[in-house]
């Protein structure tokens, strides 16, 4: 190969990989993963913790994030006025509640969030939260005066993003666990969006599936014992309004 050819082939791999980095954004809205499953490889090729399939995006949820459906839908959640109906995520505490992109992505990072407490997000450029902190997003609560669809005491959704330099690769919600939920998390934008693309509802062999994309999963599932034990640990309190009415 001549040396002219390989500069050539070098820059097309160059723009090839900064093309994936930098690719139109990516809307997470969660429709589709079984009430109060974890997320885990749904949007990785893989399944949420209840065996569902979405989208495969290359984002890996830690097993302690929580999807939940909205009561009004038969659900769990103690939430109204989502973004997008029905399904929104939460994170438990602990330490490891990261969102992984192992691709990368850039530009900015943005979602729809609901708060009874403070809190913050960091965006780092490697996995599991390690490496440069590129960019942080600090909470409000903010769910005071705001109406349910009837019910729901999470009412109020708001918009928030950052810029940043650089690839990211990871973000950290340790510092937005327990009492935040989120919704339409948005990846290579500072402005939160909606989906583009249908999301695929799980797996098609499942008959608890109700078959259409974007259709939430089965709310009658019963999650894995994991997936109990982890809600016990603290997060039962903010998905599940039935047994109290101080959480998402």
């Amino acid at each position: 190969m001549s040396k002219t050819k390989r500069i050539a082939c070098a820059a097309a791999i160059a723009l090839s990989v900064a093309g994936h980095a930098a690719a139109d954004p990516i809307v997470l809205t969660f429709e589709g993963i079984a009430d109060r499953a974890s997320v885990n490889d749904f949007y990785n090729g893989g399944t949420d913790s209840s065996g569902r399939r979405g989208t495969n995006y290359g984002i890996n949820f830690s097993s302690l994030s929580l999807a939940t459906i909205d009561a009004e839908a038969g659900g769990t959640g103690n939430f109204a006025n989502e973004p997008s109906a029905n399904t929104v995520v939460a994170f438990l505490q602990g330490n490891a509640v990261t969102m992984n992109v192992a691709a990368g992505f850039d530009t900015g990072f943005s979602f729809f969030y609901s708060s009874k407490e403070n809190g913050f997000i960091d965006v780092y450029d490697g996995l599991n939260g390690s490496g440069n902190l590129l960019a942080s997003i600090e909470l409000d609560d903010n769910i005071d005066a705001c109406a349910g669809d009837p019910t729901g005491e999470y009412c109020r959704w708001t918009p928030i993003g950052v810029s940043f330099a650089g690839i990211a690769r990871s973000v950290d919600f340790r510092g937005a666990t327990n009492n935040i939920g989120f919704d339409n998390i948005t990846l290579g934008s500072f402005t939160p969006g909606l989906p583009t693309v249908p999301e695929l509802p799980g797996d098609p062999d499942d008959p608890g599936n109700p078959g259409d994309p974007g259709t939430p999963g089965n709310p009658a599932e019963v999650p894995e014992p994991a997936t109990l034990a982890l809600t016990a640990i603290g997060l039962a309190a903010v998905l599940a309004p039935r047994r109290r009415r101080q959480a998402v």
